[in-house]
């Protein structure tokens, strides 16, 4: 496959003259020719002839000079060449065609076999189409994190119904979590230089426990965000838009798909880290502790980049789920190939769009967050010691106010770019630009663009 999808290099716009290297008639016809007298009863007055005499094939009645100059003279008739028209600095309007197979004028067409070409200096391809918010080529990160915020300012109404309803029902739950059952747990020992290695591993247990069903609700909230703004996003490269209904009837059919989906990759990425390890905890736990809790996480961390890689990979199966109606597995499958060859551009453009998203977040969440601890009875200063290790209903809901504006950003700047990358990948690799050009209706785009390979 190519990378580039393959539209036309048109030529360079035709100058104002004659088409060099042409055939058939080498003077106008509109002129006398030999046989014909010059001055006929009631004729105009003919221009002055050329002092240098007409050849055989001329009308001794030349044109004013700058209307059109004499063709070349492949047959070297020992008349001299005409000078090259000027050329275009970019396209002009096209002349008005000449009989079939010719150019302009009755003279064979710009690019002959056989005769020079005119007109070089073109400026590039034309612009490519841009029916919605990006246009159907290959992208920069630019336009990739442009389209993204081009489709939530233009279909905010739906972008936000969506980003506001997955942030409430997340919020909910983590609130529910963290007032009901995580506050139950202490972490104090953490603090304390004197607790023994059982109260520090249980404290760290809990500690895990709390940030893990935390980032494992969040995971789901993105992943489902996404899932269910691929929609949106994809009809806003179109220029269509599409309400809240019409995404959850196209996402509903795979929303079990879906969900499995979520569960695995991080249940992958789990695992490999849990077995990464192993080794270490089996040694920590049956002989040398200091050596075993080492060996614990070098191997924890060396997993932990295979689980990355992997993730990278496994990035685009989400949106290759939902548009193309695949299965979990063949969807990871197709994110793996998409992915093949562009694993740091991917992380890259992920990894950037993630920053810019969450700074945006943390401006909006962090204001909160202070008011909460200000109003939750311990106060800014306790909150930013540590003190008191159960959080107070108040904090939380204040607090989940903040997470829940900032997630309305957060959740279609990150679907967004997934979305967006996703179809770039297939523009760079299966040319999708032009059967994205096609479902928007834009004329002649597929024609022009399959003819240049």
């Amino acid at each position: 496959m190519k990378d580039t999808p393959g539209w036309a290099s048109p030529g360079s716009a035709p100058s104002d003259g004659q088409e060099p290297g042409a055939s058939g008639p080498a003077g106008p016809t509109d002129r006398p020719g030999p046989a014909e007298p010059a001055d006929q009863p009631g004729s105009a007055p003919q221009d002055t002839p050329d002092p240098q005499g007409p050849g055989p094939q001329w009308s001794k009645q030349q044109p004013p000079p700058g209307q059109w100059s004499a063709p070349a003279d492949p047959a070297g008739s020992g008349r001299p060449a005409p000078p090259p028209p000027p050329r275009s600095p970019g396209w002009g309007t096209q002349p008005p065609p000449g009989p079939a197979g010719h150019g302009p004028g009755g003279f064979q067409a710009h690019g002959t076999p056989g005769y020079p070409a005119w007109g070089g200096g073109w400026g590039g391809p034309p612009p490519a189409a841009k029916p919605g918010v990006i246009p159907l080529r290959p992208l920069g990160v630019g336009e990739i994190l442009d389209g993204a915020v081009s489709t939530m300012r233009t279909y905010w109404r739906t972008v936000l119904g969506i980003s506001l309803t997955v942030a409430v029902v997340t919020e909910v739950l983590v609130i529910l979590l963290q007032g009901l059952v995580l506050n139950d747990t202490s972490t104090a020992a953490l603090n304390d230089p004197s607790a023994t290695a059982s109260e520090l591993t249980r404290a760290m247990g809990e500690a895990m426990l709390s940030s893990g069903a935390v980032f494992l609700i969040s995971l789901i909230a993105t992943v489902a965000a996404t899932a269910l703004l691929t929609t949106v996003t994809s009809r806003a490269v179109l220029g269509r838009p599409v309400t809240t209904g019409e995404a959850w009837r196209d996402a509903r059919p795979q929303v079990v798909k879906l969900f499995g989906l979520i569960l695995l990759l991080p249940l992958m990425a789990v695992t490999i880290i849990f077995v990464g390890a192993l080794p270490g905890i089996l040694v920590a736990v049956f002989g040398n502790t200091e050596g075993g809790v080492a060996l614990a996480v070098l191997g924890g961390l060396a997993a932990g980049v295979v689980a990355l890689w992997l993730m990278i990979r496994f990035s685009l199966a989400s949106p290759a789920l939902m548009l193309e109606k695949q299965g979990v597995v063949k969807s990871m499958i197709r994110s793996a190939k998409l992915v093949r060859g562009s694993w740091w551009r991917v992380l890259g453009i992920q990894l950037l769009a993630g920053i810019i998203a969450n700074i945006i977040s943390a401006i909006v969440v962090v204001p909160f967050t202070f008011l909460a601890a200000a109003l939750g009875g311990e106060g800014v200063v306790g909150f930013l010691n540590g003190e008191g290790n159960n959080l107070g209903w108040t904090f939380l809901i204040i607090s989940g106010i903040g997470s829940v504006i900032g997630s309305m950003i957060t959740f279609p700047i990150n679907a967004g770019v997934t979305v967006l990358l996703y179809i770039d990948q297939r523009i760079r690799r299966e040319a999708l630009d032009l059967e994205l050009a096609r479902a928007a209706g834009v004329q002649g785009y597929g024609a022009d663009a399959g003819s240049g390979g």
